[in-house]
């Protein structure tokens, strides 16, 4: 059976299966119906969704399939990933429904779902979820569309700002100028609010959602507005959030860039300090820049290395009971706090951390160096691995030998194409793009 949960929820063109009504219609009734074997009451949802256009019918065929078998769902309105996970945590729902396509442009949406502990959703439910959508369980009369209770929907938003704002009651930002690129997403206004409350000066950029602009050359992906506004408006601090605002990039006030691996290296050091780094280890991704990894040996932390995705920096964050992990995108988990990235929180956090040591973000971030990366794709007739391909396999040990331990190899496949990924990193351009070009043919030779 084919699988349409990723490790983001199901995702797409909207309109278009699985993000057509009837489906839609589907996934709602089979939710409900699940969750209801599993405790023997209706259960109750709450929903929020990014700026797109089409989160208004989505919510809505959500919601008639889950009435239809006795469930019911109040909306959040336009609110981040991070603010439902939050509610479902909190208000005693049985399922939090997020509609957003997180950083894609408008004409995709997708469905991202958390338990009360506010987890996403645990494979079991998704397996059978897929099963009833493929046996045909949309088959017949697609029910009517039908709005949510939206009484609550302001209630929701404060309560979600409270709860942020709580975490950081000692944070002053008085005196302190911050650029913030709400990508034209769930951020819009919640973010603004939010800041405001600790007296910061702020200067908002795409903050005006028109259910088309969201993620549009603005926001974590495009950094360069930011960066522009930064420096012209002589600010302390930048931070762009992506559509649902799970995650943040962050720019200093001499308009560079300041990435997840960045902030992991701030936050290790300032947890650090307050004697709040559990196990002196940080958890990061196999993309996290090799420099990362020495700096953090250079203050005595340990970095562990998951596969891509947050699903996977949770599970280990878990598994090790650390403190924090991350993405280079952006996407921070404080586990303590949330067990979803929140870019409101870790913008918070940062803040927080920069105030307390009365320094700039440059400064903060000093001693982090990153090393220079090339990475190649090459198309692939079949996804041998690696290591039986003796060609490949020695071409990779050669390279690897040449790095030594400052730099670093990673061969991998794409989980969605025919495609082998070599990335190098390494402390020359010229050499690394040299040993990814001798990798790359090695493996068209063989594979393509």
């Amino acid at each position: 059976m084919k699988r349409l949960f990723g490790t983001d929820g199901i995702r797409g063109k909207a309109g278009v299966f699985p993000l057509d009504q009837a489906t839609i219609a589907v996934i709602g009734r089979s939710l409900a119906e699940h969750l209801r074997e599993k405790t023997g009451e209706n259960p109750r949802f709450v929903i929020g969704r990014d700026t797109r256009e089409s989160g208004n019918w989505i919510e809505e065929a959500f919601c008639s399939g889950a009435n239809s078998v006795g469930g019911s769902c109040q909306t959040a309105g336009v609110i981040t990933t991070p603010g439902v996970a939050f509610l479902t945590r909190t208000a005693g729902f049985d399922a939090g429904i997020v509609i957003s396509a997180s950083h894609n442009p408008f004409e995709d949406n997708g469905i991202k779902i958390f338990s009360p502990s506010g987890r996403k959703l645990n494979e079991e439910t998704e397996r059978l979820i897929e099963k009833d959508i493929f046996e045909g369980a949309g088959e017949g009369e697609i029910p009517s569309a039908e709005k949510p209770d939206s009484a609550s929907v302001s209630d929701f938003q404060k309560s979600y700002l409270d709860y942020l704002s709580g975490e950081f009651k000692g944070l002053s930002l008085k005196n302190f100028k911050m650029v913030m690129d709400c990508a034209n997403g769930a951020s819009s206004e919640l973010a603004p609010r939010l800041f405001r409350r600790f007296d910061a000066e702020t200067v908002v950029i795409n903050n005006r959602p028109d259910g088309r602009n969201i993620n549009h050359n603005c926001g974590s992906l495009h950094l360069e507005s930011l960066q522009q506004k930064v420096l012209e408006e002589k600010a302390d601090f930048g931070v762009a959030f992506d559509g649902d605002a799970d995650r943040s990039l962050f720019v200093d006030e001499r308009g560079r860039i300041v990435d997840g691996d960045a902030v992991l290296w701030v936050m290790a050091r300032h947890l650090k300090a307050l004697g709040q780094l559990k196990n002196n280890t940080i958890i990061a991704t196999v993309m996290s820049n090799l420099g990362l990894e020495v700096a953090l040996k250079s203050a005595d932390v340990t970095l562990l290395r998951t596969q891509v995705g947050d699903k996977y920096v949770l599970e280990e964050l878990l598994r090790t009971n650390s403190s924090v992990g991350g993405e280079q995108s952006g996407h921070i988990i404080f586990p303590d706090k949330s067990l979803v990235g929140d870019g409101m929180f870790t913008a918070l956090y940062l803040l927080e951390a920069l105030r307390s040591a009365e320094k700039k973000l440059s400064e903060m971030t000093a001693g982090f160096m990153q090393f220079p990366q090339i990475l190649v794709n090459i198309k692939v007739r079949e996804k041998i691995p690696f290591g039986e391909v003796p060609k490949i396999d020695e071409s990779a040990r050669r390279i690897e030998a040449e790095l030594g331990d400052r730099g670093r190899l990673l061969l991998r496949y794409s989980g969605t194409e025919n495609l082998a990924r070599v990335m190098i990193e390494g402390e020359n351009q010229r050499e690394i793009e040299d040993q990814a070009g001798r990798l790359a043919g090695v493996i068209e030779e063989s594979l393509g």
